[in-house]
């Protein structure tokens, strides 16, 4: 049994964020049912490294579990067509800018007509009102203006790319995926199905702690700190002796003790000059200055070793190649190693959340383009082979 296995989602949304959510739900048993444009396809199959194939990396490992048919949306027999699978479904995931469903004749209360109970998740750059809700986005424009990009980076240097660009397309997956569970948990009470909706600033702007209630408190506008972070110190990423690095997050004056004593400076911690975080922040330079100079003097694996034999939180900062040779990844099975008949063996992302008792799982990569259509549109609508080649004619499908 899966948790949402009597769920079935129809997926029309392109690139990362929509798709992500729809992926999250078929990990845990959905039937999602991705609809392409006839001959073309989602732009995501052409979106990263393009592998022998034909699919990129990025498809193969995001479009996991799909059902891949085809569809025009924009024909009277693909808005008819659609309108009969929305009556069989219980959600719907669409990414388009606000307005073009409903210039289609597919606009929510159009299909909540037929389906009282359908639940939408409407993802787009600024979400379906306000002023800018018009206006096209991806993730690093959302990256942009939801407040992190200006926080990435060195003081003295422009803003950087906070990790990847396709930060807020993936969180805003997530949220987004969240956001459908509430809606069908909310119609198993009231019958009713509603939308979500969500621009994907939004989901940056949400996860950046104190950010706006120190601004309102305080006028306190937080610029770019390189690895430092606020309200704690030290907590940066310090050079190891060969040339590598390590993460340290003191994030209390007890953990900050705990590195005095390890470092030799137990005078420092407790009534010392930096016992307190107020003290430490006052002197940040000098005190990852202090910590520099002791990680410096031993390789990685020593400090990693001995910051956990003193219970400090320290961790790699690790590049793809450690990732592969980590032992705890290696332990929890995050990286799946999955055989395709396509491709063959192929490392991806494993599937999280873990659950214990009803886990999720991948069945298959990204499908290939239209691989679906008979078994959704003969098996569910019950189109005959007739049909289907008008169709496919006509390039509806």
């Amino acid at each position: 049994m899966k948790p949402l296995q009597d769920v079935r989602v129809l997926d029309i949304a392109t690139y990362i964020a929509g798709p992500y959510a729809a992926t999250l739900m078929a990990e845990f048993g959905a039937e999602v049912i991705k609809f392409e444009l006839p001959g073309t396809g989602e732009p995501m199959r052409k979106f990263g490294s393009k592998t022998e194939c034909g699919e990129t990396l990025v498809w193969l490992s995001e479009a996991r579990n799909k059902k891949c048919v085809t569809l025009d949306l924009r024909t009277v027999d693909g808005a008819r067509i659609f309108k009969d699978m929305v009556c069989t479904a219980d959600v719907v995931v669409e990414n388009f800018q606000p307005g073009t469903l409903e210039g289609w004749g597919l606009g929510y209360d159009t299909l909540k007509a037929l389906n009282p109970g359908l639940v939408m998740l409407r993802i787009s750059a600024y979400g379906q009102t306000g002023p800018y809700r018009d206006r096209p986005g991806f993730g690093r424009i959302a990256n942009a203006f939801g407040g992190i990009s200006y926080l990435a980076g060195f003081p003295d240097r422009p803003p950087v790319t906070p990790g990847s660009a396709t930060l807020a397309d993936y969180l805003t997956g997530v949220y987004g995926a969240l956001g459908v569970l509430l809606a069908l948990r909310a119609r198993e009470q009231n019958g009713e199905g509603q939308v979500i909706d969500i621009g994907l600033y939004e989901s940056i702007f949400r996860i950046l702690d104190e950010l706006a209630p120190a601004y309102d408190q305080f006028g306190y506008i937080r610029e770019r700190m390189g690895p430092a972070t606020v309200n704690a110190v030290p907590h940066s990423h310090y050079p190891t002796q060969d040339e590598r690095w390590v993460a340290i997050a003191c994030t209390n004056d007890k953990i900050f003790a705990r590195l005095a004593r390890m470092i030799g400076r137990d005078e420092l911690a407790g009534d010392g000059q930096y016992g307190t975080i107020g003290k430490r922040e006052a002197h940040r330079e000098e005190i990852d200055n202090l910590v520099t100079r002791w990680t410096k003097r031993f390789i990685q694996e020593d400090v990693l070793r001995m910051c956990d034999e003193n219970q400090i939180p320290c961790g790699p900062v690790a590049a793809i190649d450690e990732i592969f040779s980590n032992p705890q990844y290696a332990a929890r099975d995050n990286i799946l190693r999955f055989t395709d008949p396509r491709i063959g063996e192929l490392a991806i992302p494993n599937v999280v959340p873990r659950l214990v008792g009803t886990p999720g799982e991948v069945s298959w990569l990204g499908a290939s383009l239209g691989e679906h259509n008979d078994e959704v549109y003969g098996g569910i609508l019950g189109l005959d082979a007739e049909e289907m080649a008008r169709l496919a004619r006509d390039g509806v499908i």
